[in-house]
């Protein structure tokens, strides 16, 4: 070799070195910190009104594990609602998700609005905190399961209608093939959510498990419950059950239960919503799946009758409501936990109340006030370990004592942080 030659392409490898650590520098920095994902229109992924739809990772490279966490939030199916109107029951985000939602004050709160989405929360820890951690916003108002282009006229017939794209499903799929192209294969996934994030959590929780392939998996649903309410039947949910079907194209030829019939022959009951939840039991019989919820709820309760029964829609306060909401609300949870006994991957977790945001959710900023004292379960943590640690069979706890529990902080200080997360 030259001796001219030598000196350039030791400067050529010590340039290509010098690249590549910049590259790997540049890679790391992506490491434990929000990454917005914006998901390609030709994916048919939008929020509701036709914005981009986003998601939000947060990688870790010390494992494969990964928690997707499914938003909860308000639902519509009217032009008001799917505006924003009506507070915690209203559709969350309208405006859409932008690509700086996990650093503002949205209901997201920084990744700190659950345990499962912080590094380090404050109130609280869970393992997963050390996983790879994927924020799936809300803002289709069809509890993540809408497939239809809908248009909902005004009240005031001489003002414009709203077309609002639900399109909750298809986020869901374009999420799913996301995670399987962009991701490693997780030795262990937790799909989860709260509120409407818990029924999202359960309708896309096979697409997503068959797109991904995790080694293990596993569902943690908090509070958003899908009734037993067959048609035919009495149950009190049956009239939301039928309104979203129509709403949101559940039964359409790209409708949700249409697709999951087809996907899972001889699984569930088209005319049951609540099939669900034991279909996906015996469709995946190695996975855990997890369901916790307040007997006394009166947020999802509200939700589910409000606009079906006179009585409750006529109720002047929320303390002459909530005998009415419950009064209907218990008998289906019970219903609805009853279903789910006889299968030995199935848990729940269902305490009776607590003095938080109308005891709706267990797993919002921390545990506190989740105890089943008879029990003897401290906190829904018990639960939640016992599900994704895969510790001795699955926990089904139902608190027989009707007791009110403090969530932990000073009750209005602690109510009002949860409402500006909730966006209450």
């Amino acid at each position: 070799m030259s001796t001219t030659l030598a000196p350039r392409l030791r400067a050529s490898s010590l340039l290509a070195v010098a690249a590549l650590l910049a590259s790997g520098s540049a890679l790391a920095q992506t490491y434990y910190k929000w990454e917005s994902v914006e998901m390609p229109a030709s994916t048919g992924a939008s929020c509701g009104n036709g914005t981009p739809y986003r998601i939000f990772v947060n990688r870790t490279p010390k494992t494969s594990k990964t928690v997707v966490m499914f938003e909860g939030g308000g639902a519509c199916w009217a032009k008001g609602p799917c505006n924003g109107e009506g507070g915690l029951l209203g559709a969350s985000n309208p405006k859409g998700v932008p690509a700086n939602y996990m650093s503002s004050l949205t209901m997201a709160a920084f990744g700190l609005v659950t345990p499962f989405t912080s590094r380090v929360n404050p109130f609280t820890s869970i393992q997963t905190q050390s996983w790879n951690i994927i924020y799936v916003p809300y803002c289709t108002g069809d509890v993540h399961t809408g497939n239809k282009t809908a248009v909902y006229p005004d009240a005031d017939p001489t003002k414009p209608a709203l077309t609002y794209m639900h399109r909750g499903a298809r986020n869901g799929e374009a999420l799913a093939n996301w995670i399987a192209q962009n991701m490693p294969k997780p030795d262990h996934l937790l799909v989860t959510g709260f509120s409407a994030g818990g029924a999202g959590s359960t309708s896309n929780y096979g697409v997503l498990r068959e797109a991904i392939q995790p080694k293990l998996s596993t569902l943690l649903a908090d509070s958003g419950p899908l009734m037993q309410a067959p048609r035919g039947g009495q149950a009190a949910s049956l009239k939301l059950h039928e309104k979203i079907r129509e709403a949101w194209g559940l039964d359409g030829p790209d409708g949700l239960v249409t697709k999951l019939m087809a996907r899972y022959p001889g699984y569930g009951d088209a005319n049951n919503l609540g099939s669900l939840t034991p279909a996906m039991a015996q469709v995946y019989p190695q996975d855990r799946f997890g369901y916790a919820v307040f007997q006394a709820d009166s947020i999802y309760s509200d939700f589910s009758y409000r606009d079906f029964y006179p009585e409750i829609a006529a109720a002047t306060s929320a303390s002459a409501r909530e005998p009415l909401l419950l009064a209907k609300w218990k008998p289906e949870i019970k219903a609805w936990t009853d279903a789910m006994k006889p299968y030995p991957n199935i848990g729940f977790y269902v305490p009776y109340k607590r003095n938080l945001i109308g005891s709706h959710c267990l797993t919002i900023v921390g545990f506190g006030g989740t105890a089943i004292k008879e029990a003897n379960y401290r906190s829904v943590e018990t639960f939640l370990d016992n599900l994704i640690s895969r510790t001795g069979t699955v926990i089904k706890a139902y608190e027989t004592d009707p007791t009110v529990q403090s969530a932990g902080g000073s009750g209005s200080l602690w109510d009002s942080i949860v409402k500006a997360l909730t966006g209450g």
